[in-house]
């Protein structure tokens, strides 16, 4: 069985095991095993299944949020990148939508920016987006190449983005841990998908891409 049919096959089980006994702790779990039953449907080309999958997890947390802190900044961020990654743009604009209105750029927490950010450049607010993105260069803690990625993405800076995107393909390529345990570069192709949209997405190959 190929590995990804492997790594599906496990994240499937987790979400029905986790629906069998539904309750509002479960559903970071739901969404977690959603989103790494997407990833591998896309590893394995099936994009179309990978796409339900992702919008479930999406939806998963989603609902999440009513017992969630008013911090739990994942929680939006995992909409927004499920959505782009299964390319549902409405999807992705109204969860963005829903971040902003949660008061995300004005977090004081990188992570609170970073959906910001992600939220802004979803629904065309670069020069907002870049405003935002800044601040995260500015971060100990928060991936440098990520945030050049999104301020460089915002500024249209098509040469600074491929360079600022390697960078983010290479440390996932040198990492071990990945959530949910499927290897794959999620944080590349959310960057991709929003370069693609203002046209110039970069030109790579990786055994952690689709």
């Amino acid at each position: 069985m190929h590995p990804f049919q492997e790594l599906f096959e496990r994240e499937r089980v987790r979400y029905e095991d986790g629906m069998a006994r539904l309750d509002g702790e479960q559903l970071v779990r739901l969404g977690n095993a959603a989103y790494g039953a997407g990833l591998s449907l896309l590893m394995l080309g099936r994009r179309d299944e990978g796409a339900e999958w992702l919008g479930l997890a999406a939806a998963r947390w989603r609902e999440s949020w009513e017992n969630a802190s008013p911090t739990s900044w994942g929680r939006p961020i995992g909409t927004i990148k499920a959505s782009l990654i299964a390319g549902r743009s409405t999807d992705a604009e109204e969860f963005s939508a829903w971040a902003l209105e949660l008061g995300s750029a004005e977090a004081e927490s990188p992570i609170g920016r970073y959906a910001a950010t992600l939220a802004l450049l979803v629904l065309g607010r670069d020069v907002e987006g870049r405003h935002v993105a800044l601040t995260l260069r500015e971060r100990d803690d928060f991936p440098r190449a990520v945030a050049d990625a999104l301020t460089l993405i915002a500024a249209h800076d098509v040469v600074g983005y491929i360079e600022a995107v390697e960078s983010v393909l290479e440390s996932f390529e040198t990492r071990t841990d990945y959530l949910e345990d499927v290897p794959v570069a999620d944080t590349v192709i959310v960057l991709q998908a929003l370069a693609d949209r203002r046209g110039f997405a970069a030109d790579l190959s990786s055994p952690l891409l689709p």
